[in-house]
């Protein structure tokens, strides 16, 4: 049962990196950058000064500054399952008599997937500029609960219109932010949202079909074999049915990277469609993951009054729903797929 130890270890090791790095992207202080600083000064009296500088900038670089390390990574784990799949799974899925047009989905897949990157990757999110502030102004109003009129970006130096949000890694303020994605070296917001959602979707079909491609290959080689009927020696000496963990076993011994790899896509394929799940409730609601985690901790003084000067809000009142932008889901998504523009000024 090594095989299963160490891949357990691998998804244990696997899925708190991914965690990590979805919970604390875009943040200044995280627990990885905490431990490198304080090894830096552990280390500091031993290490030559050039190195340190070296050391500190990188570190700042990968933490602090937009880099596209992310992106490598993806293309790299989405190269080995591809390249594992094809010189593989696709050569044993034919000789089970797999049509070629099911084999093919995970190609086009591909294609799709591949476009909706590019394109979050390139696609500025809407970026608010001095020359297109007048128009970003007029957009959304300003629900006087999470976004105020007046409020300046004392980096930008611009008045911030209702729903932006100024990017430490861009370092730039996106109408309608949402989130910085790491994977996509770029903001969401309101120009790019679209093809967000598209690429996560995209990226769970290729998850899922590859890996029920290569289930179905997995099950039909047990089936065949007739492995399920046979038995073993334990190490008493005595005769075993082979159960299910045997099988498995078997399994990690005779096809170890296709595995390997159908693991790997099972518990990214769950990652990611509780993630596009969410972010599709977000898309329904109107609300941007910002303005989601904001609201969590939002007290209002005047719905939640700490004196007894405060005057209680009519809880039917605009001010006090927690959808505040919401238009009903037709127009929600509609603003989605077709993002708002500044109104035109009528012509005398």
């Amino acid at each position: 049962m090594d095989f299963l130890t160490l891949f357990a270890v691998y998804v244990v090791v696997v899925l708190t990196c991914i965690f990590l790095v979805c919970k604390y992207s875009g943040q200044q202080q995280t627990p990885l950058n905490t431990l490198f600083n304080t090894i830096i000064k552990v280390l500091a009296p031993f290490t030559p000064t050039w190195l340190q500088k070296i050391t500190r900038w990188s570190l700042h670089k990968f933490f602090h500054q937009r880099n596209n390390l992310f992106i490598y990574v993806h293309i790299l784990l989405e190269g080995a399952v591809y390249a594992e799949f094809t010189y593989e799974v696709f050569g044993f899925c034919r000789e089970m008599d797999t049509t070629l047009t099911s084999l093919s989905v995970p190609y086009i897949l591909l294609a799709f997937k591949t476009f909706f990157f590019y394109l979050c990757i390139k696609r500025d999110p809407g970026t608010v500029t001095k020359k297109k502030l007048s128009g970003q102004l007029s957009i959304y109003p300003y629900d006087r609960r999470l976004f105020h009129p007046g409020v300046s970006c004392p980096t930008c130096q611009l008045v911030k219109p209702a729903r932006s949000k100024h990017c430490r890694l861009c370092d730039r303020c996106v109408q309608r932010f949402d989130h910085h994605c790491v994977w996509v070296n770029n903001c969401i917001g309101a120009q790019n949202t679209r093809y967000f959602l598209l690429y996560l979707f995209s990226v769970c079909a290729m998850a899922g079909d590859i890996a029920l491609l290569t289930a179905d290959m997995l099950l039909h080689a047990v089936i065949r074999s007739g492995l399920l009927a046979s038995s073993y020696i334990d190490e008493f000496g005595q005769k075993q049915p082979a159960g299910f963990m045997f099988v498995v076993q078997h399994l990690f011994l005779t096809f170890p990277r296709i595995v390997f790899m159908l693991g790997f896509l099972v518990f990214v394929f769950l990652l990611l469609a509780g993630y596009a799940l969410f972010h599709s409730y977000l898309a329904l609601v109107n609300q941007t993951a910002n303005e989601w985690y904001k609201s969590r901790g939002y007290v209002c003084q005047h719905c939640h009054p700490t004196t007894a000067a405060d005057v209680l809000c009519n809880p039917a009142s605009d001010h006090s729903k927690r959808y505040y932008y919401s238009r009903g889901i037709r127009r929600n998504l509609g603003e989605i797929f077709y993002p708002l523009q500044p109104a035109r000024k009528k012509d005398n």
